[in-house]
């Protein structure tokens, strides 16, 4: 299984599909705030990961009911919320899939495919349960649930294996020692301007409004772009840098994120000024 799913990773023969049908999810959910909102930019996390427990919960509990006797109308209605609910999952996950670098979207097409055939499966199983046949009705919801099984674990290698969604710039925090760091004299510093540093070979970007100083991780938490080559724009009254690989926003006083397709916050370090020179640490 390890060794398909790596294989998978590689097999350039699905990016004709892919491409395609990347372009139509980026036509179709075409709003900054839509994208945004199905990122879980509000929510500060990633939103489809929230929303898939839902129907697989569902799901899980309807397979205990079918088990045992007298339960028909339980388990019928636990399938029927978890389909529904597979739906708007299913919109969420296609948007963060659209902004994935080319050899995660290959897996992930594969974990949307095993996904749709569950979906499937549980549909004909609402229709089986319908007419009577309970016997069928139960088969399918088990085979559903298996392909459903099949694609959490793609979900999983995706995040864990490939980073999908993950914040990239945790791992370079991780790479400072303890302490306070010199990043140069304040009187250096240009006002409203990105400047590049690093501590201990982590690179940060400074940005100065008048006395006060943001000290940021320089790579961007969705893919690793290099924010110190962003450009600053006002949103809502606030300075922000926007990633110059994908449109990822954050605040300059404070590393919220603004605009996906990150749905993390960038990290900011603590920082101060000792006789004119700037330091930082970690948080």
């Amino acid at each position: 299984m390890r060794g398909f799913v790596n294989n998978l990773e590689q097999a350039s023969r699905l990016d004709r599909i892919g491409d395609r049908l990347q372009r139509a999810v980026q036509g179709t959910l075409r709003g900054q705030r839509v994208r945004d909102f199905l990122h879980g930019v509000w929510l500060g996390h990633p939103l489809h990961p929230a929303m898939v427990q839902v129907p697989v919960g569902a799901w899980i509990s309807a397979a205990v009911l079918d088990l045992m006797p007298g339960q028909r109308r339980a388990a019928t209605t636990l399938i029927r919320i978890g389909t529904l609910s597979a739906l708007p999952a299913a919109v969420a996950g296609l948007n963060d899939w659209a902004a994935l670098s080319r050899d995660q979207r290959r897996v992930g097409l594969v974990h949307a495919t095993a996904n749709v055939i569950g979906l499937a499966c549980y549909t004909g199983s609402l229709i089986a349960r319908r007419n009577g046949r309970h016997g069928t009705g139960r088969a399918l919801a088990y085979l559903g649930l298996s392909a459903a099984s099949g694609g959490a674990y793609l979900g999983g290698h995706l995040a864990y294996k490939q980073g999908a969604q993950v914040s990239q710039s945790i791992s370079e925090m991780h790479r400072m020692s303890e302490g306070w760091h010199p990043l140069g004299d304040m009187s250096t510093l240009p006002q409203r301007q990105l400047v590049t540093r690093e501590i201990d070979d982590v690179s940060v970007i400074l940005y100065r409004h008048g006395d006060d100083v943001t000290v940021m991780l320089e790579r961007c938490p969705h893919q690793s772009g290099p924010l110190g080559e962003g450009q600053v724009q006002q949103v809502d009254g606030h300075d922000c840098v926007v990633c110059p690989w994908h449109g990822s926003t954050f605040r300059l006083n404070g590393g919220e994120v603004v605009h996906g397709p990150a749905a993390n916050d960038q990290v900011i370090l603590p920082s101060r000024v000792v006789n004119g020179r700037l330091e930082a640490r970690l948080p």
